[in-house]
């Protein structure tokens, strides 16, 4: 079942806050840390994109045009309705992640592959987590949210010349949090597990799907 405070409109996925939140990501239209009380999701294709579209601006007007240009957004050539959620309660600490997961544009970090610019796929993580956090504890949280993805992709096992994927080369990670004063966000801490679990989750899920329609589409 999708959760009230996710809704999808296709070609938009769209993730409520619930409240306006400090978000620490590296998207096109809001990087860096910024407040926002929303992170959404734009499917795109080919078509969309064509070699000389100025990327940025065009994302700025279709976000302009839907009243989204104060939310954190991704672009991703996944098919929207497959994105997947998972949610976490450690002791008080509440977390919640959505990602959308495709691998034909696989990595392994340290290394590169000869660019396919027709078959990218990328993954894309929000986070939100419930604990106040400084904007150093959201850089620690940060941290252990791509320390679950990554985990998540290497135990889906898309092995590539090099090795395993660790992830794709155009992956997004949003991490979302109440501003506040708690300054640690580890693995140790209850912060660090909800997080970690809940992106782990729908990551390893997601990757899992993307794994199944490839062998249905071979087979086929």
């Amino acid at each position: 079942m999708t959760p009230a405070h996710v809704h999808l409109d296709r070609p938009w996925l769209s993730f409520g806050l619930g409240s306006p939140h400090q978000v620490l990501s590296w998207t096109l239209n809001r990087p860096g840390f910024v407040m926002a009380d929303k992170v959404v999701w734009r499917e795109v294709r080919n078509a969309d994109l064509p070699k000389d579209l100025d990327v940025h601006d065009w994302l700025s007007r279709e976000l302009t045009a839907r009243g989204e240009e104060n939310s954190v957004a991704f672009l991703t050539s996944r098919a929207i309705e497959r994105f997947h959620c998972a949610d976490a309660q450690v002791g008080e600490t509440k977390a919640f992640a959505i990602a959308t997961v495709g691998l034909s544009n696989a990595e392994r970090v340290g290394h590169r592959q000869p660019p396919h610019p027709l078959s990218y796929g990328t993954i894309n993580v929000a986070a939100q987590v419930s604990s106040s956090l400084t904007e150093a504890g959201l850089l620690e949280a940060m941290s252990i949210v791509v320390q679950a993805r990554t985990a998540a992709v290497m135990d889906a096992n898309v092995p590539l010349r090099s090795g395993k994927a660790t992830g794709t080369g155009t992956d997004c990670v949003a991490v979302a949090t109440p501003p506040g004063d708690t300054m640690y966000a580890g693995l140790h801490t209850e912060i660090g597990e909800a997080l970690g679990r809940v992106v782990y989750d729908a990551v390893l899920a997601g990757a899992q799907e993307w794994k199944t329609e490839q062998e249905v589409r071979i087979n086929a």
